[in-house]
Order: structure tokens, then C-alpha cells, then sequence
């Protein structure tokens, strides 16, 4: 059964949990901001980097499914005046042995909930407009607010668009 739930801290055989998935999303294509072949170490830094930061503006959630991790993620939300309204999905991952099971669709009704918990009306998020992030989102409810051309590398090097989505939350 998949449970998912917030990550607080990160313990020491979570990080190698999270290191594995964030390794395996990358080496299995997919733009989340690093590079192939992500090294061990640069994974375990964004991890540590990430468990810093976790408090009122960045929030963090685990799917386990028997207590292994299998995807993840995080939701930004905005900490400038005129911006408390907003927030911004970040790093939905699931490992590449657990897809197909709606534990992405799973992670992002958690995220969307604490969203509006929070007092969002409005959420981004963006991906690799050839994703199959990118045909998951409209079946979500998100909208396509559009395509910049040559924005982000893949993790082979190659410059890919980005495509932007948005969603408007009721309160």
C-alpha cells in the first residue's frame, strides 16, 4: 500500500533512498535540474540542501510503499508580499520501478491540499514539454500557459523547451 506523508528531516537511510530516486529520475531522462551522470555526492548535497531548507516556504512529501521510498515531491511557496497567494511544484519524481501506479497523481492532490491548507490560489510548475510529466499535468486539471524554446538542458546535455503550467485553486 502507498502511503504518502511530509518529509521533516531526513534521516540516514532516507538519504540514500532519496539519492537513488533522484539518480534514477536523471539517469532515466528526466530534467529536474541536474545532469547525467549525477554523482552520488551532488544528489546527497541537493538532498542535505533541501532537508536545510524544509520549514514555513518549502515543503517536502514521501511516497513509501512498505517503507521504501518511491517518489517525491515539494512544494515552494512564495514568501514576498505581494506573492503569499502562490506557490510552485517542484521535483515530482517517482522511481522508475513504481510508475504507473498514480503515485504521481497521488503526491500532487498532497501538495495541492497543503496548498490550499496555506492559503494558495495559484501554483506553477514547469517541465520538459516532451515529458510525459507534460501529458500528465492537463489530466490533473493543470493549464498550459506556454512554451519557451531552449530553456533548460536534458540530462544528456541537449537544450530542451520548458512548458509552464498553472493551476487555480478554490479555496
Amino acid at each position: 500500500m502507498i502511503t504518502i506523508r511530509p518529509l521533516r528531516t531526513i534521516a540516514q537511510q532516507q538519504l540514500a533512498a532519496l539519492v537513488s530516486l533522484l539518480q534514477d529520475s536523471v539517469h532515466g531522462g528526466a530534467s529536474v535540474g541536474f545532469l547525467a551522470p549525477l554523482a552520488h555526492e551532488e544528489a546527497q548535497h541537493y538532498w542535505q540542501d533541501v532537508a536545510a531548507a524544509l520549514g514555513p516556504l518549502l515543503h517536502c512529501w514521501l511516497a513509501e510503499d512498505q517503507g521504501r521510498i518511491i517518489g517525491t515531491v515539494q512544494l515552494a511557496l512564495c514568501g514576498k508580499a505581494n506573492g503569499r497567494h502562490r506557490g510552485e511544484i517542484q521535483k515530482l519524481m517517482v522511481h522508475s520501478s513504481a510508475r504507473g501506479q498514480g503515485i504521481a497523481r497521488q503526491l500532487m492532490q498532497q501538495a495541492e491540499s497543503a496548498a490550499c491548507a496555506a492559503g494558495c490560489s495559484t501554483l506553477v510548475l514547469d517541465t520538459d514539454s516532451t515529458s510525459v510529466a507534460a501529458k500528465l499535468y492537463p489530466k490533473l486539471g493543470w493549464e498550459h500557459a506556454g512554451d519557451i524554446p531552449a530553456y533548460a538542458a536534458s540530462p544528456d546535455g541537449r537544450l530542451h523547451a520548458t512548458r509552464y503550467f498553472y493551476k487555480l485553486l478554490s479555496a
